[in-house]
């Protein structure tokens, strides 16, 4: 015999089942968090900074 299937719950399932395709594939396209932007933006102005407090000043190749 075979399984009785409520339709109602079957289209509940098939519709939540295509909205969470179409969330992971809005994930993918629109990337990363606010929180995961503002953190990726500290840490490459943190890097910039440490970088330009090891450069050397350029006087023009007055070397001595």
């Amino acid at each position: 015999m075979d399984e009785i299937v409520s339709l109602r719950l079957a289209r509940k399932r098939r519709r939540r089942a295509e909205k969470e395709d179409a969330a992971a594939q809005n994930r993918l396209t629109h990337g990363r968090s606010k929180a995961e932007k503002t953190q990726t933006a500290e840490i490459r102005t943190l890097d910039e900074k440490r970088l330009e407090a090891h450069r050397r000043d350029d006087d023009g190749g007055s070397g001595g």
